[in-house]
């Protein structure tokens, strides 16, 4: 097989590129301990996902190479309560094929980037702590591990450890508390505000 060229190009995703995310997603679930869940998803299940990330303003991004989509990354609130307004997670998955190449890194720079344009002030990544690669990844693009969670998770008949990083962010630069009470308003004012 040819290895990919190293450079691809990060854009926001769009519609038609569901079925190469879910098809990336599906191996992460059935192949790795990237992500902690142990069924196939469906297309109407990334179909929802992309649309509330959309209706949120949060970004999803698609790394493609030619015509082909080789990975795909997002931010998510970090917690549902609305002071972790400034907070989100990151997610990166690369095609196995891809892998290796430097594609996780330039995804993770663009989702900092547009944390940074969103106002946000800290990034978190949740990840396996035997996922030697995402650790690395993460380190060398400013984030420090937070917190070492112990068997929080259990796959291929075997408990998980979970790590968390975090980079903290010099936005915004006037952060203010939300007015609102419920997490609606938090996701459509809060989550949504930029420069």
């Amino acid at each position: 097989m040819t290895p990919l060229p190293a450079m691809a190009q990060i854009r926001p995703a769009a519609e038609p590129d569901l079925p190469a995310i879910l098809a990336i997603y599906n191996h992460a679930i059935l192949h790795t301990t990237a992500v902690y869940d142990y069924a196939p998803h469906t297309l109407a299940m990334r179909q929802d996902w992309y649309r509330a990330k959309v209706a949120a303003g949060l970004p999803v991004l698609v790394a493609e190479t030619g015509d082909q989509v080789v990975g795909f990354g997002s931010l998510s609130p970090f917690r549902a309560w609305a002071a972790y307004k400034y907070t989100v997670e990151n997610s990166i998955h690369i095609a196995s094929a891809a892998q290796g190449q430097g594609l996780g890194g330039q995804m993770l720079a663009a989702l900092v980037a547009a944390a940074e344009a969103r106002d946000y002030h800290a990034i978190v990544a949740g990840i396996d702590a035997d996922n030697a690669v995402s650790l690395h990844l993460h380190r060398r693009q400013g984030f420090e591990e937070v917190a070492h969670l112990r068997q929080v998770g259990y796959k291929f008949g075997r408990w998980l450890d979970l790590i968390f990083m975090e980079r903290l962010l010099s936005t915004p630069d006037d952060p203010t508390e939300l007015t609102g009470t419920t997490l609606a308003t938090g996701l459509t004012t809060g989550l949504t505000t930029g420069k």
